[in-house]
């Protein structure tokens, strides 16, 4: 008997074939439930306050109100569900606004089932539901604006502590404060000093551009350095 929690969630998508295999693929999964599926997302605005789900997973580019909107209008509304996007769109600056506006997630539609679900389920326990192709894409796009050579990267890893730089590895897991807390043996409070310490010492504003700083400036080796 499958004991785990089951997870209610409602989609979101204007592709009606996609949202049917989507729809499928969760419920046949034993973790999810889909409550209810719409085509725009007024649709999700008007229901939302009756379905009550945990989980809400948007498509990017819909008619009339775009994934981006959407999410924007869900944080004013203060809603406290996890939301995922599940988009072919690999552009990474849609990724960062995405991220940066709130989303716990961005996943691609070209993603195996199992690399869905997985995402879903790593959302759900707080982490970040995203694969490497997302975290190559917010690297990508980090390294668009002004990102520092090598050598100054090595400088700044060299003034990372033990602790913050086994935080930053655990970060780029996408791990939440309450399971690096865990993983190291520490508390949540000592974590966020952490966290916040990363954030100034790197010179980055959010969790996951210390990721994809940490994946685009790897440290130089003793070799590289000469």
């Amino acid at each position: 008997m499958n004991t785990n929690k089951i997870t209610d969630v409602v989609i979101v998508d204007d592709h009606p074939l996609f949202r049917r295999g989507v729809v499928e693929l969760l419920n046949d999964s034993g973790e999810f439930n889909v409550v209810a599926d719409f085509d725009g997302g007024q649709q999700l605005l008007d229901a939302l306050p009756e379905l009550k789900p945990e989980l809400l997973l948007l498509d990017m580019h819909m008619p009339e109100l775009s994934g981006l909107q959407l999410l924007q209008q869900l944080k004013q509304q203060g809603v406290e569900q996890k939301i995922i996007f599940l988009t072919a769109s690999d552009d990474s600056s849609e990724l960062f606004a995405a991220i940066s506006a709130g989303a716990n997630g961005y996943l691609l539609k070209d993603s195996s089932p199992e690399q869905i679900i997985n995402g879903l389920k790593d959302a759900m326990l707080g982490n970040i539901a995203m694969d490497n192709t997302g975290v190559t894409m917010l690297a990508h796009h980090l390294r668009k604006g002004e990102q520092p050579s090598p050598e100054s990267a090595s400088a700044q890893y060299a003034e990372l502590t033990d602790r913050e730089l086994q935080t930053l590895a655990l970060i780029t897991q996408g791990m939440s404060n309450k399971l690096i807390a865990r993983e190291l043996g520490i508390s949540d409070g000592t974590v966020k000093v952490y966290v916040k310490n990363l954030l100034r010492k790197l010179n980055v504003s959010s969790r996951l551009e210390l990721a994809a700083w940490a994946h685009a400036n790897q440290p130089l080796s003793e070799t590289e350095r000469g």
